[in-house]
């Protein structure tokens, strides 16, 4: 199989609703961080959630992971750069969130996501077809 390198970056300014008192990031906001980097890299491929629904699959999240290593603040530039590890079998997208400025990493993680057929419900044990056309990649 062709490995390809497949990579999005966003930069989010920190909102007021996202902060606590203390104007610090709530911990589960890093999760949309990192749900709009994915949209972005699966935009690069034309595989986003319309896409995969119109082509007979749902992608549900199976497991998320966050590490964190410094606490963003609001009015802060964060960068989000999400890359695809891993598409074979499922969607292993890792995760880094740094600050804009000086680069300094603040959180990493990774997410998985698998191909459920939306006819059956029946979760896939290897990626569909489809996703490796839009990749441009051949199926190993």
């Amino acid at each position: 199989m062709t490995k390809r390198h497949f990579q999005a970056s966003v930069d989010i300014e920190i909102p007021f609703h996202d902060v606590d008192m203390m104007a610090v990031v709530w911990h589960g906001h890093y999760c949309k961080y990192f749900e709009i980097a994915r949209c972005a890299l699966l935009d690069q491929f034309d595989y986003n959630y319309l896409q995969m629904r119109d082509s007979g699959y749902f992608w549900p999240l199976i497991d998320l992971r966050l590490r964190f290593v410094k606490p963003a603040r609001f009015g802060q530039t964060v960068s989000v750069q999400a890359t695809l590890a891993e598409w074979e079998n499922r969607l292993k997208i890792d995760y880094l969130l740094t600050d804009k400025l000086s680069g300094t990493r603040l959180c990493k993680g990774y997410s998985i996501q698998v191909a459920v057929d939306a006819q059956s419900g029946e979760m896939r044990f290897e990626s569909p077809p489809v996703l490796f056309d839009k990749l441009g990649v051949s199926k190993p």
